[in-house]
């Protein structure tokens, strides 16, 4: 158990977030007076200000015996966003931290003191800035605490990504739609889905209800300018394909086809896929689809809730290819349960003769909402070493098929305190991809449990306008999800 106790500052949860990269699944409690520690590891973090001279010192007690201590002197100096002091304390708190953890902790923290699950946007604000590689190098080493390694990995995403970000059009947007049904629910999964098997019989009412919103922003968005379209889940063609070629459709009905520059269709799981959707698919023009086997070792699918083989996948993959797509995205789950470097070279191997044209590697995060988080101590789960080693064969391999990292995002409680990257090969990113995770354009949700992000370029501000995550409260309240997109729209 830790115990917490701040001084002069109220920075809980950014405290918080550090402190669980190095001890991740430990009981955090922060405490006003000491005197309420019991027994295990106590962190006590002052922040001081003595003529405009700002301080952050950290100690840190196991049981009654002090075993570091430390501070992080001239705060005010700290060489990130002059204009806002408060940034600055901030970071120098997580730096007086983050320095006391990483001296006791046999945990790497390879992410410095950066928590937040878009760490490229930091790259963006500098090159906005004006600041050459080499600052922003300085700073993200130096400031932030980056690893080399991660500091050049997201400037040269960053740098990739400026050509479909910029410039920046507060009448540009993308639309993100849910079709929250699946098959079975996967062990790892957190979103907001539904077993087709229990709610089929709801599918016409929800299509019905989602091409109602459809239709209506459709109207609230006549005069601004369609970018993306991404169709996602739960599992998309886990319905059948008349209805959501009913969707597809209807979209077209209100943003013209040649106006979306990319409509990319979560296929998904290839249980869920055969020639009629493939085909369906391919005559209304979408022109990037996903096939995600998650690993490619049959014990391992099994054990995760999937009901499909990997010969499955590999044939669902080929048929696609003959039927015509030219962009074919397939994920993995790096530190699925019994799971090591064996098992994902293994996945790689059978991958390397597909060649798809994306790869997106996510690592293992333990959600709250999965089944996972329930019933985590049955299964065996690779330390961070391991989970590192994998993810330097992902790089290896994507290097070998010349697919090149385009976008990055991290999660909580993601294993091992490591990211998720996305690679394709050169020109077949995914736009809405580096869209949705910079931030730096409307995107528009529809749908259960969707959230739409409204980008606010002069303001660099996101107002987030949230779905209800209840499938009968969406049907239920359907015009209600329209009015709060038009009460911040119009």
């Amino acid at each position: 158990m830790i115990y917490v106790n701040l001084v002069g500052h109220d920075f809980k949860y950014e405290v918080y977030e550090l402190i669980k990269v190095f001890y991740f699944g430990e009981e955090i409690i922060f405490i006003d007076d000491i005197s309420d520690f019991k027994e295990g590891i106590l962190i006590i973090n002052e922040l001081d200000g003595i003529n405009d001279r700002i301080e952050s010192s950290t100690r840190i007690y196991n049981d009654d015996n002090l075993i570091y201590e430390g501070s992080v002197k001239n705060i005010e100096k700290i060489g990130v966003d002059k204009a806002n002091n408060k940034k600055r304390i901030r970071i120098g708190v997580k730096q007086s931290v983050y320095q006391a953890l990483n001296s006791i902790a046999h945990i790497r923290a390879p992410w410095g003191v950066l928590t937040g699950i878009r760490p490229v946007k930091i790259v963006h604000n500098l090159l906005d800035e004006g600041k050459d590689d080499k600052n922003i190098i300085d700073i993200l080493t130096g400031e932030y605490k980056l690893f080399s390694q991660k500091a050049h990995l997201i400037l040269d995403i960053g740098k990739e990504q400026r050509k479909y970000l910029y410039p920046l059009d507060e009448n540009r947007f993308s639309l993100y739609l849910s079709i929250p049904f699946c098959p079975t629910r996967c062990l790892y999964c957190s979103f907001p889905s539904l077993n087709i098997n229990r709610y089929g019989y709801l599918i016409k009412d929800y299509i019905d209800r989602l091409i109602y919103e459809i239709n209506k922003i459709g109207e609230l968005m006549a005069k601004k300018s369609i970018s993306t379209v991404y169709i996602g889940g739960g599992t998309p063609s886990a319905v059948p394909p008349y209805q959501l070629e009913k969707i597809i459709q209807a979209i077209y009905d209100n943003f013209h086809r040649d106006d979306i520059k990319e409509i990319t269709v979560e296929a998904g799981r290839p249980d869920t896929i055969d020639t009629e959707m493939l085909k369906m698919l391919k005559r209304n023009k979408v022109d990037r689809i996903s096939i995600n086997p998650q690993t490619m070792n049959d014990n391992t699918l099994k054990l995760i809730g999937r009901q499909h083989s990997s010969q499955d996948i590999i044939n669902t993959y080929y048929e696609a290819k003959k039927i015509g797509f030219d962009v074919i995205n397939m994920d993995l789950i790096v530190g699925l349960p019994s799971e090591g470097v064996e098992e994902i070279k293994r996945t790689l191997k059978k991958l390397e003769n597909l060649d798809p044209e994306n790869l997106t590697v996510h690592t293992l995060a333990v959600k709250r909402g999965s089944k996972f988080i329930e019933t985590m101590d049955i299964y065996q789960i690779e330390n961070q070493g391991i989970i590192e080693n994998m993810l330097d064969e992902t790089k290896t391999f994507a290097e070998k098929m010349k697919l090149n990292p385009y976008y990055l995002y991290r999660q909580k409680q993601i294993m091992g305190n490591f990211e998720n990257i996305g690679y394709a090969k050169k020109g077949k990113e995914c736009i809405y991809n580096i869209k949705m995770m910079e931030e730096k354009e409307t995107v528009l949700g529809l749908g259960m449990g969707a959230v739409s992000k409204i980008f606010f370029p002069k303001e660099d501000r996101i107002e987030r306008i949230p779905n209800v995550k209840s499938l009968t409260e969406y049907l239920e309240r359907v015009e209600e999800m329209v009015d709060r997109k038009v009460k911040i729209l119009s």
